[in-house]
């Protein structure tokens, strides 16, 4: 066994769900402390109770800092990157005007380096260690985020997005070079290192039914890998998918048709859905991602977490870059936050730092392995600041619980949040 270390400070896990235990699933440490080696984590509990158990470990000591799993991803676009935060566009707007021009860049594969990189230091400076994101339809684009995520040993899925039509021309494939793409990809670097595969077909609008049935045949043949699209995020979305598959039963229809519907699949978004859709995908336990900056920045409408996660679907949390607004999950939950408080539920801090973590590990089929302190998890976690601006500090200074303390950041907080990250059992060099 290589060196153990001793991260000690505040400490907070879970051992369980908080929407389905309640505050007992929390465990929280004043003088807390996580072993780790080897780029697992060995223990987590009392510092005194570790110390004695590592006496030789390194010490790496945050004192009022608080130690929580790295904040997980389930739902991003990192080509979007450059152009986060541009203004004034509803769903199909946004990716004319923005989005397909800005992807077009990918075929250069020094560019998708360059923004993969950028993209990957971003999410690490906000406390993200593991995402699911989505490349172009370039390969070249997939090999940069793969081969930027290894330079960093960081746990990532990722996969070549799929059109065929209703895209520009230089950012469509065909069914079957879809097909040869997604597998040639997935051979190369599903399971290599910390890396998955997903595959991904953008959404129904720029899939033609033979490049749907084509994906739907390769996850067939992979039933391992995830799953990766977008579901009824918008109205006019909707309604341009009724027009374009007039026999379907519902926008779901369009992937259920298709051999797109599974356990393993992260369908983005599913903000209107029909009763007959919010059924099927709770009974198969499909990962429903729910994006919260991205769909009030672009006008797309409230998720209905408490219903959906009723329905029996695994829930995660994401920032949607770059229709999302910002790189942060702290961010995110705080958008999270205020989408539930219009629906008339308050989400509780343990709930939304839940799903930030495990929650977003469970729909991506990652529970055990990240999003957790657990002995045997991978060792990404990260130190927050609880008092990292000025306003935060006066607002947690008389705070009479853990929950008092940590809240404010969770609604102010941004990357000076982070004290600091670990990935796979390293220190990140800020």
């Amino acid at each position: 066994m290589g060196e153990t270390q001793l991260i000690t400070g505040q400490v907070l896990w879970f051992e369980g769900s908080p929407f389905e235990a309640g505050l007992d699933a929390a465990r929280h440490e004043r003088r807390g402390a996580v072993a780790v080696a080897d780029g697992r984590i060995l223990a987590v509990g009392a510092e005194d109770d570790l110390a004695a158990a590592h006496p030789g470990a390194a010490r790496h000591a945050y004192g009022e800092g608080l130690i929580l799993p790295g904040f997980v991803d389930a739902h991003a676009h990192y080509p979007q990157t450059a152009i986060i935060a541009s203004w004034g566009k509803r769903l199909i707007d946004w990716l004319n005007t923005y989005t397909f021009p800005e992807e077009m860049r990918f075929s250069d594969p020094a560019y998708a380096a360059e923004i993969a990189g950028r993209y990957l230091d971003l999410l690490l400076a906000h406390g993200t260690t593991t995402v699911a994101s989505y490349c172009t339809i370039h390969p070249e684009s997939v090999e940069a985020f793969f081969e930027a995520a290894a330079r960093r040993n960081m746990r990532v899925a990722a996969g070549k997005t799929c059109m065929d039509r209703n895209a520009p021309e230089g950012l469509t494939d065909t069914a079957q070079s879809a097909y040869d793409d997604s597998r040639r990809l997935l051979e190369r670097w599903h399971g290599t290192g910390r890396a998955e595969y997903v595959i991904t077909p953008r959404f129904s609008p720029t899939s033609s039914p033979e490049q749907l049935s084509a994906l739907g045949a390769l996850w067939a043949e992979h039933p391992d890998c995830l799953m990766q699209t977008h579901l009824s995020e918008q109205t006019d979305e909707i309604a341009w998918v009724q027009s374009l598959f007039p026999e379907a039963r519902d926008y779901l229809d369009t992937y259920e048709a298709h051999g797109l519907l599974g356990a393993r699949g992260l369908y983005g978004h599913a903000i209107h859905l029909e009763p007959r859709e919010r059924a099927r995908l709770g009974e198969i336990g499909a990962g429903l991602i729910h994006c919260p900056t991205s769909n009030t920045f672009i006008g797309s409408g409230l998720f209905d977490l408490d219903g959906l996660m009723g329905t029996g679907a695994a829930i995660g949390l994401a920032t949607d870059t770059g229709g999302g607004s910002s790189f942060s999950m702290l961010r995110t939950m705080a958008s999270a936050y205020e989408i539930a408080h219009l629906r008339g539920r308050v989400l509780h801090p343990a709930e939304l730092l839940w799903l930030a973590t495990e929650g977003s590990a469970r729909a991506m089929h990652m529970a055990g392995r990240v999003g957790t302190l657990a002995p045997g998890s991978e060792a990404d976690l990260l130190v927050l600041d609880l008092a990292s601006t000025p306003a935060i500090a006066q607002a947690t200074l008389h705070a009479e619980s853990l929950w008092g303390a940590v809240f404010p950041t969770i609604m102010m907080g941004d990357d000076r949040a982070i004290a600091d990250v670990w990935v796979a059992g390293q220190r990140v060099a800020r």
